[in-house]
């Protein structure tokens, strides 16, 4: 355990960034689950309105860093093929 203070202190704000962090990135994966089963049911509707908040979601966690960039374009490529079909 760390005796100086900013180093207690630093432990505690990453802590807290890691759990900000698995909070979003387990929510784009919902956000992805959802995507990949509204396809399987074949509801278009569904589909586009769980493809809009998948982007948006992963808009805002690459703007934040916490997701790659490139990864984000392959997901979001990977929706629009979806709703391309």
């Amino acid at each position: 355990m760390a005796n100086i203070k900013s180093a207690i202190k630093n432990i505690r704000k990453t802590h807290a960034r890691a759990l900000r962090n698995k909070q979003i990135k387990s929510r784009l994966k919902t956000f992805s689950k959802k995507v990949d089963v509204a396809y399987a049911a074949g509801d278009n509707d569904a589909l586009a309105s769980a493809s809009k908040n998948f982007i948006s979601a992963l808009d805002k966690a690459a703007k934040s860093g916490i997701v790659h960039a490139n990864k984000v374009a392959r997901h979001k490529i990977r929706c629009a093929q979806l709703l391309a079909k």
